[in-house]
């Protein structure tokens, strides 16, 4: 499968990225951390509001990832200092093990390079082992805990990972 990269510029494309999150987060996550939290977080950080302010800041990127013309995943990324930051890379569970993740992760390592960044980091919920499983076998190693409050009595307890190239 090839897949494509379309930066997300417009509002239809941001509707596309929720419609998106709705789908693969109450899939994926609801196991891990319960459909309340999965609902709080999908209101406050996959919001329209939230995106668009998001996309407003050159330094943040949102892309939806496409395989025959079709969306099947979104990736999120920050522009910092000294490494790009991986905010959110999802695919919808019909895609995954057919390339567009390795792709995605591929993809971003571009991105990070032709942004003169050698380095990738990432936050992943602790109890997300098949996600912690595939960033290890691309060469991600964890290099910390952190557990922040999102507010109302959620947290997001996560492992920092890396990836230096």
């Amino acid at each position: 499968m090839k897949v494509k990269f379309k930066r997300v510029r417009t509002l239809a494309q941001v509707e596309k990225v929720i419609q998106l999150a709705h789908i693969i987060w109450n899939e994926h996550y609801i196991p891990i951390i319960g459909k309340d939290q999965v609902d709080y977080m999908l209101n406050n950080f996959h919001s329209a509001d939230s995106i668009t302010d998001e996309i407003s800041d050159e330094n943040n990127h949102y892309y939806l990832i496409e395989s025959n013309d079709v969306e099947v995943g979104y990736i999120g990324v920050k522009l910092e200092k000294e490494s790009l930051f991986l905010s959110k890379l999802y695919v919808l569970s019909t895609e995954r093990g057919m390339g567009a993740g390795s792709q995605s992760i591929a993809f971003i390592r571009e991105l990070s390079l032709a942004n003169k960044l050698n380095k990738i980091t990432l936050t992943v919920n602790k109890y997300n082992t098949n996600s912690i499983a595939a960033y290890k076998k691309i060469g991600f190693e964890t290099i910390g805990e952190i557990c922040t409050d999102i507010g109302q009595g959620y947290v997001m307890d996560d492992y920092q990972m890396e990836f230096k190239f």
